[in-house]
């Protein structure tokens, strides 16, 4: 959960993730590395977003196919749930299916759209926020809290692998803080009013 609302991949792109596309670089190598070999101890990572639980494995578009770098909330998760992962597959014994997934139940099979919406719903209730919530509202999230930030829209529509623009500014609307009142704040800024008094 922590990947999709870090760096807003689908909920496909999150299911087919595998731990050899989780890598960290290595400076004294000068290379990125899958953690499997690498660990943990890194000061920075990505995922590659190539794959998709989806019909012939594929991502959604080409340029959903994407590489980011993960922030430091999303490694530090990622190494607790490889910890956790390691410790079921041993409780698992003979019964565990090695898939390589990150994603993935307590024998190591691929999860499916109902585990995840079940196992998030769960997440939900013990937060007190009710059971209405979709995992899908994660990717709204990371694209809301990228256009808080400023972030440009075209930055946004690379990270979460849309086509262009248009389809961010369709799906996500409601999410995109309205970018009309930068005309008028810089010419504020300009003319003599701070950031502060004109928002």
């Amino acid at each position: 959960m922590v990947i999709s609302l870090t760096t807003g991949v689908r909920t496909e792109e999150a299911r087919a993730l595998r731990w050899d596309h989780v890598v960290a670089w290595i400076p004294a190598q000068k290379k990125w590395q899958p953690v499997t070999e690498a660990g943990f101890n890194h000061k920075r990572f990505v995922i590659y977003v190539w794959r998709a639980d989806r019909v012939g494995g594929d991502p959604k578009t080409r340029r959903s196919r994407r590489t980011l770098e993960r922030p430091t909330m999303a490694a530090q998760s990622l190494k607790q749930h490889h910890t956790r992962q390691a410790a079921h597959r041993l409780a698992a014994g003979e019964e565990w299916q090695d898939h390589n997934l990150v994603c993935c139940t307590s024998v190591g099979t691929g999860l499916d759209a109902a585990n995840v919406r079940r196992a998030f719903r769960k997440i939900t209730q013990d937060a007190g926020i009710g059971t209405d919530w979709t995992p899908r509202e994660l990717r709204h999230s990371f694209v809301s809290i990228m256009s808080d930030q400023g972030v440009p829209i075209e930055t946004i529509a690379d990270l979460v692998g849309h086509a262009g623009t248009s389809v961010t500014e369709e799906v996500y609307r409601h999410q995109l803080r309205p970018v009309i009142t930068k005309g008028a704040q810089a010419m504020n800024i300009v003319f003599g009013r701070s950031r502060a008094e004109s928002e």
